[in-house]
């Protein structure tokens, strides 16, 4: 019974020594802590509808000894728009994205009047037939707003260039049976860009977006105007053509952002 009791107090001193041992040589093992992603690349892409006004037409030619004006001076029907591009989301505000966007070509008419000062001739007309198209590059920058059961509102602004492009321009004077063409031209100008709208929350990765812009593009011209027929001393062959003075837009487009985090 003595020898028992030995052996239980020696096992028990063991224990008791071993224990804080093994206790030291037990390290926790780290947590390992995920950082939270909120920044990341996406493409988009949009569709949309044009809704075009210019600030007149402006030429030269206008300045005859002729009094002159209009009956109807222009406008622009609707046009489609095609978008495109690619962004970065820096935090949960913060993004930009650059984009190219064609847009469509645009119907233009308009219809002036002139009257020589003296002489016998009657007032005469001249009616404006063209079309008008731009390819547009941006920059964008956009604030979002804190969202509402998966709604975020945003605004926005972009600068870039528009490639303004004015074709099959035709002068046609039904009064006198004459009529004159010009040239397609295109030329680049500085455009710049005021955005607001909603992202709809569809997917993890995917929002709907319901947008509107306003888009400033600059001037557009046609080429030399030539008559019909070229025995006629008017047009000048060295004229510089009819020019579209500071044209504007306000778009309302439908695009899809897609995340590739």
């Amino acid at each position: 019974m003595y020898g028992l009791a030995r052996k239980i107090l020696v096992a028990a001193l063991l224990a008791g020594v071993a224990g804080p041992a093994l206790a030291a040589d037990y390290i926790e093992p780290p947590i390992e802590v995920v950082p939270e992603v909120v920044g990341g690349w996406y493409i988009r892409g949009h569709i949309g509808m044009s809704n075009q006004f210019f600030d007149g037409l402006e030429s030269e030619l206008f300045d005859t000894a002729l009094a002159h004006g209009w009956y109807d001076d222009g406008g622009f029907s609707s046009a489609p728009i095609f978008g495109g591009g690619v962004g970065y989301q820096f935090n949960d505000s913060l993004r930009g994205d650059i984009t190219v966007e064609w847009r469509g070509k645009s119907d233009f008419e308009a219809l002036d009047w002139l009257e020589p000062v003296s002489g016998p001739f009657d007032i005469t007309t001249n009616e404006y037939r063209a079309k008008k198209s731009e390819l547009v590059f941006m920059a964008n920058g956009y604030w979002d707003f804190a969202s509402f059961s998966g709604i975020t509102p945003y605004v926005g602004a972009g600068l870039g260039a528009s490639y303004n492009t004015i074709s099959h321009f035709r002068d046609t004077n039904i009064i006198t049976g004459g009529g004159a063409y010009a040239d397609d031209n295109s030329e680049w100008n500085l455009a710049w860009a005021l955005h607001a709208g909603l992202g709809f929350q569809a997917t993890d990765r995917m929002t709907i977006d319901l947008g509107y812009s306003f888009i400033s593009l600059g001037d557009a011209s046609t080429g030399t105007l030539r008559n019909d027929d070229p025995a006629q001393p008017f047009p000048p062959a060295d004229n510089d053509g009819i020019k579209f003075n500071d044209i504007y837009s306000h778009d309302f487009k439908l695009g899809v952002r897609y995340s590739l985090n």
